[in-house]
Order: C-alpha cells, then sequence, then structure tokens
C-alpha cells in the first residue's frame, strides 16, 4: 500500500472539539477530582450541599435566596462516580462540538445553563419532597443532544422543524428509554442507580424548544466558519 505525504499538510488533532466544549468538559472532570481527593465526609456534605434536594424548596425552605437558587446550577458539576463524569463528558464532546460550531461560545454557555434549569425544575415538579439529592450534568447534555438533533439536516438559515418525522420519532424512543431506565433503575453507563428520568425529560424538551430560539438569534457566518 502506497502512501503520498504532503509536507505542506498541517497535523490534524485527536479531537476536533472547539476549545469551549474541551473547558466543560474540564470543569466536570475537575469539580469531581476535587470532590473525590476529600475526604468522605467532606465529600458527601458537599453533595448535600450542592446538589438539588427538592424537599428543601417544598416541605423546609433554608438558607437565604442566594442559598436556594445555588444548587439549581452547581447540581450540574457534582457526579457520583468517575464513570458517572465519563459517560456525561463523552456525550458533551459528540453534541457539544456540533452546538458551539453553529452558535458560538457564549450561547452554548447560556444554553447549558437554560437546559440544566429545565431538567432541575421537572425533576422538582415530578418529586416535590423527595430528600434525596440530583446531581450530574445529564440533564444539561440531553438538552443539547435535542439542538443536535435539530441540527441534522439543517441549512444555514433554519434548523430541522420540530414536527419533522426524524425528530417526532426520536423523541418518542428517546423518551420512552428514559423512563424505562428510571423504573427499573438501569442507568445507560451499564450501572444500576436510581436514575433521575424526569431530568433527562426536561433537559432534552427545554432544548427541543429553546433550539429555535437560540438559532433565530445567532450571526449567520459562525456556522460557515466553523466558530
Amino acid at each position: 500500500m502506497a502512501y503520498f505525504l504532503d509536507p505542506n499538510a498541517q497535523p490534524q488533532p485527536f479531537f476536533r472539539a472547539p476549545p469551549a466544549v474541551f473547558a466543560a468538559v474540564a470543569a466536570l472532570v475537575l469539580a469531581h477530582l476535587a470532590r473525590d481527593l476529600l475526604p468522605p465526609d467532606l465529600s458527601n456534605e458537599i453533595i448535600y450541599l450542592y446538589g438539588l434536594i427538592p424537599s428543601r424548596y417544598t416541605i423546609d425552605p433554608y438558607g437565604s435566596l442566594i442559598e436556594r437558587l445555588v444548587p439549581f446550577v452547581t447540581y450540574m458539576f457534582v457526579h457520583g462516580d468517575w464513570t458517572h463524569v465519563v459517560f456525561n463528558a463523552v456525550w458533551l464532546f459528540v453534541f457539544g462540538a456540533v452546538v458551539v460550531r453553529r452558535w458560538g461560545t457564549a450561547r452554548f454557555v447560556l444554553f447549558c445553563l437554560l437546559c440544566g434549569l429545565g431538567a432541575a425544575l421537572t425533576y422538582l415538579a415530578f418529586n416535590p419532597d423527595s430528600s434525596a439529592p440530583m446531581i450530574g450534568a445529564s440533564g444539561a447534555i440531553a438538552g443539547l443532544m435535542a439542538a443536535g438533533f435539530r441540527m441534522i439536516g439543517a441549512d444555514e438559515e433554519n434548523l430541522t422543524p420540530l414536527l419533522d418525522r426524524r425528530i417526532l420519532i426520536w423523541s418518542a424512543v428517546w423518551s420512552v428509554l428514559n423512563v424505562v431506565m428510571g423504573v427499573i433503575g438501569f442507568g445507560a453507563d451499564g450501572s444500576i442507580r436510581e436514575i433521575a428520568w424526569q431530568a433527562h425529560l426536561g433537559g432534552y424538551f427545554s432544548g427541543l424548544l429553546l433550539a429555535g430560539l437560540f438559532d433565530r438569534a445567532r450571526p449567520r457566518h459562525l456556522m460557515a466558519d466553523g466558530a
């Protein structure tokens, strides 16, 4: 087999994700590493301080307004174990790169936060009395997944319509899979655990609906130049 080398060719990176995606993954990894290095008691305390616990908002409200609002963001940076982190990091690479290239870094960050908020509010609505902390970025990543699906077959001007047959079929399949995994407790990473499937659905459908608004607001040069 012959190989032809171009002396002017530039080396290609192993991962072709935008810097914003690497930064987001690094934030998840470093946050878990920092907690993993702490003594077990302190590590568990962080889960309860920065995870989202529904009963704190419905049964026994506590703290200042800021203390009640912070977990709606910080829960996304707290994970149960390294398998949880790695699984979310992989999907963040896959769908985050698609979103950043079309919308840019600032819109990517804001979109993730809003999808994470949608996931948290959905979980809170379905589990108002729960005292178990919800943790993990999978709700926000589900929103990125939804946006990524709407970008499949999209052109420079418009996303794939919400009522496109492919979007409807995948959304139905994905919803059923999440409900089933939640009921039987079988995680998509192969582990047996309690799955916050309501948060996954909340993040996904938040992303599905918000994608159109974000896409209409973006500068039209982004997709062309890969920003």
